[in-house]
Order: C-alpha cells, then structure tokens, then sequence
C-alpha cells in the first residue's frame, strides 16, 4: 500500500462573502504533492492561485468564507482542523512564505525574536534554546552575521534579506511543507535568483514539499516539478513543467506564455514601432543627488544616491534604464522631471539649465515634464474619484471650465483602455493594471512631452504588464513622447527601449542602444544581470541554476 502524498486537494471550493452574497474564489480544484516535490501554481491576478495557497494552511477560517472539498497537508484536515491539530499545521507541518515581508513581520521586535517566538509555539524549548535555533536558521538562509542580524529589526534589512527572514522564520520549525505567496514579485533578478536557488537547495536538504504561486512563468519553469495553471477560480492545465512550459495544451496558457517578455527577442517591439527618435529634448550632466543622515546623537556623512550620471534623452524615444534596488534609478527619474533637486551637475531640457530653477520658475514647465509612479495605490488619493485625480493637472494648469475638464478626463481615460463613466468610480474599485492606467491618464492629462515611467508595471501579471507595455507604446507613437523607462525587470525594458543605461552603485556602468547592450554587454555587472534573467526552457533553468550554485561555491 502506497503512502498518502504530502498534500492531497479534491474539489476545494472557496466563496467569499461580498454584500447580501458570495462570490466563488475557487471552483472545484483538487492536485496532490509528494514528498520533496515542488508544485507551481500560476495564473493572473484574482485567478485564485493565493486563496488556493492560503487555504492549504487553514487561513479562510474565521474570515466568513464558505470552504468546500478537502484539504489534506501531512495527514491534517486543514478544512477541520481545530485547537492543537491547526496550530500544528500551521508553522509545524506547514509553513507560509508571503509576497511582501514588511507587512509579514512586526517593525518593533528584532528578527530572531520574532523567529524565537514561532519556534517557542510549537516547541518546549527554553528562550535560550529558541534564540539559538533563531541564529541557525537565519546562517542556513544566508544572512550575514547571523547572530548580530538577529537584533536587527526589519527596515534595517534590505527586500532580499527580509525574504530570506521569512524563509527563515518559515523554516523555523522543519515543516514538511513550505508555502511561497509570490516570494519574489518586487525584488530584483539576482536577488530573485538567490531566492529561488536557497528554496532549491532548502528543499533538497530537507525533502520538504514547496507550493510556489507566481504569475512569473519564468520563475516556476527552474523551479519546480509540475505546474497548476487557474484562470477565473479553475484549474485549466495541470502537468509536469516541461510538457506546460514546452508543449501547453490549453490556449490561456500558450496565451500567458506569449505574453511573458524575453531578453533574448531579435528586437525590441515597442521600440521598433517608435517614431524616428529627434532632437535632444533633455540632457543630464554629471548629475548628483546626496541625502542628509542624522544618527541617534549627531548628524553623520551624507549617503550620495545618484553619482555623476550623464544621458539624453531625445524627442520621440525610449531610453531605458535597469539596475539593482539601490541603484539610484528611481532617485535619477525623479531629478530628470524636478521631483527632486539635483545637488550637483546640470539638467537641461530643451536647452534650459533647469537643474537649480525654483519652484516658481518651474511651474510652466512641470505640464511638460511628468512622472508616472511604481504604486498606483499611494500615488492616487483613496478618498477621491479617479475622474478627480486625473483632471487635477488640468486645474493645476489654469483651466476652470468643468464642462471642458469632464470631456477631457473622459477623454483621457477612454484613450487609456478605461470607460470614460467610471469618472466617479474610486481607486479601490479597480484592478493594479486599471489602476496603473489611471495613473497614465493622469500623467497624460497636461500634454507632456517627456514622462518617467518608474516601474510601471512590476506588481503586474504578465498578460497585464504586455496591455500596459503595448498602451505606452500607442501613446508614443501617438502623441510622439519621449519616454524613460524605469525597472528591474531586463526583459520588460529591452521589449520598449531603444537606447538602454545600466546603473550600479549611483552610476551608470555600461549604456547604448538596446541591441548592442543586451546582446554584447561589455561590463561584468551588465553580464550577471541578463545571466540571472528567468527563462521558459526548464533545462536550461535547471544549467543555469546549477553554475550559479557552482559558482557561489568555487
């Protein structure tokens, strides 16, 4: 008689409660994982790929959502479960890796406390020994120093080493089971890399079975045995991950992998499609930007975020710009359209030093000059309608006529994929790429002639990330706008750019036109950015993965 698997789902059903009524999350799926396997699960945002994850560890309990089939980790019913059988599942048996650490752990205790606080639930141990296995799996995770980091709190880590906090705390109790929610959405590639290569090497050591939920095909193609593609609550390819990646049956997901942007394209579309780029419209010049620090007592050195960056950007083209969190990308856009105020070098835009101008010399260029931001959800105001928030530009301009504002905002957001009657609709109501589309509108509003575009679409799925990709690349065309594009995400920036600067450190390590830079990079930084890039083809993910571990190790 066969063993039962690690994890065994037939017909779960999650409805939650909306209004008078319910809405259905999940339809009907049921999979099964073995012991030391990895599962995928992939799809688009609210495709119920996260409900199913969280439902794996009990979660929905108490929420006031109505559970259906069964969910069976290690022999529990995680549908059932009450008392000491659910408090061992979760964290004992099974334990939760979530997309944002911020939010995951409590800003006011250090790290290894909190980990020693899981280990102290689920185990009779002394606060001595608890700190102890803290320290342990904070080395195994691979933060440096382990035992000082252990008093640090979480801002003072940086995204990639609070990810491996979590993993960490996850680990904490030898779970059978890790459960990773989007583990890797806002890092950047090699951190991304290093995370998914420790999930590798922890499963392998420890026979743990890894649930993984991305929208990311590129980052379950190296990552796991089989893939669970859902689309609107349902299950709608299940297989291994070589026959779903190489040969998919169902046109969703030949439609999610035809979306997925590669680095490796013979040239980059959106900047083909571009009209011949013109004129120098803005030129930095050995641009700097410092920020002050104070310590507890005094104020200390200041920390210099952008370090002599030089770049054009010419009438009608694409220039992006890629590198590292804490490379400095955001802190340079925000100078090239005078969000901030460089500390040294010169900013020119169409000829005009606009680098020291003030705010009242600034006013009738900042209509030419805008800025759409990472987070459409701070950057919009909650409590005001998105027809409001688009037509404050328009204000800011002079213009009073409200019958003129309404037609142009409904204008506006009909020419950015939106109905031009959601005018009184609020933020919340809207999906993240409905939200970024917003934030376009916004930006379009005063007929700008350069807009920064600061990681516009790397909280979104890969069909979404394409609509707002192919919607910037229709405007330029369009409306003949020079474009900066901000991201991490290399495949994303080849797909739109024509010229492309990578910046490390506050400076800009290697820049050109796309083509040259992607396919003959000269500067090693540049190498091991696109060498960490995910790919589709499961072997050679697997090859890359290896000679990254190999290297780690020579």
């Amino acid at each position: 008689m066969s063993a039962a698997p690690l994890v065994d789902v037939q017909g779960l059903v999650v409805d939650f409660p909306v209004g008078d009524g319910h809405v259905r999350a999940v339809d009907g799926v049921s999979f099964t994982l073995e012991a030391g396997q990895a599962l995928g699960i992939v799809g688009e945002s609210g495709s119920g790929k996260s409900t199913v994850a969280y439902g794996l560890l009990g979660l929905h309990r108490g929420t006031g959502a109505r559970i259906g089939g069964t969910v069976r980790v290690a022999g529990v019913d995680a549908v059932t479960a009450e008392g000491d059988e659910l408090r061992r599942l979760r964290g004992g048996l099974a334990a939760m890796v979530f997309q944002d650490p911020l939010s995951a752990l409590d800003p006011y205790y250090a790290v290894g406390d909190q980990i020693a606080e899981v280990v102290r639930v689920h185990r009779t141990v002394s606060r001595r020994d608890a700190r102890a296995r803290a320290v342990e799996v904070l080395d195994r995770v691979g933060i440096p120093d382990a035992a000082r980091r252990s008093r640090s709190r979480p801002h003072e880590f940086s995204g990639g080493m609070r990810q491996r906090v979590l993993i960490a705390m996850a680990l904490a109790c030898e779970p059978r089971l890790l459960v990773a929610d989007e583990p890797t959405t806002a890092l950047d590639v090699t951190v991304q890399a290093q995370i998914l290569d420790l999930l590798h090497e922890l499963r392998a050591e420890t026979g743990a079975g890894l649930v993984l939920v991305t929208h990311d095909l590129g980052v379950v193609a190296g990552s796991v045995d089989r893939v669970l593609v859902m689309k609107d609550g349902r299950a709608v390819e299940h297989g291994p991950v070589t026959e779903v990646l190489g040969t998919p049956r169902e046109p969703y997901t030949r439609a999610l992998l035809s979306a997925v942007p590669r680095v490796d394209a013979p040239e980059a579309p959106g900047a083909a499609a571009a009209p011949s780029a013109g004129d120098v419209l803005l030129e930095a010049t050995d641009l700097r930007r410092e920020f002050a620090t104070r310590g507890l007592t005094r104020r200390t050195a200041p920390v210099t975020a952008v370090d002599g960056v030089s770049l054009t950007v010419r009438s009608g083209e694409t220039l992006g710009i890629v590198g590292e969190s804490g490379s400095g990308k955001t802190t340079l856009g925000r100078m090239l359209v005078r969000l901030l105020e460089p500390t040294g070098g010169r900013l020119h835009y169409r000829g005009r030093d606009i680098g020291a101008l003030g705010e009242k010399e600034l006013r009738p260029l900042r209509r030419e000059l805008q800025m759409v931001f990472q987070d459409p959800v701070s950057s919009l105001n909650p409590r005001r309608t998105i027809g409001e928030s688009v037509a404050d530009p328009l204000r800011i301009a002079g213009e009073s006529d409200e019958r003129r504002i309404r037609t142009r905002v409904g204008d506006l957001l009909e020419r950015v994929g939106l109905d031009a009657d959601w005018y009184h609709r609020y933020p919340h109501e809207f999906s993240g790429g409905q939200r970024q589309r917003v934030g376009i509108a916004r930006a379009l509003a005063p007929e700008p002639r350069l807009i920064v575009c600061d990681e516009p679409v790397s909280a979104l799925d890969v069909t979404t990330q394409a609509q707002v990709v192919e919607l910037l690349g229709e405007l330029q065309r369009d409306l003949g706008l020079a474009l900066v594009f901000i991201a991490h995400d290399l495949a994303v920036v080849r797909q739109v750019s024509d010229r492309v600067a990578v910046m490390r450190a506050g400076r800009i390590v290697e820049q050109g036109d796309a083509d040259t830079v992607y396919d003959s990079p000269q500067h090693t930084y540049t190498k091991g950015l696109l060498a960490a890039v995910p790919v589709l083809d499961p072997t050679e993910a697997a090859a890359r993965r290896h000679a990254r571990l190999a290297s780690a190790t020579a």
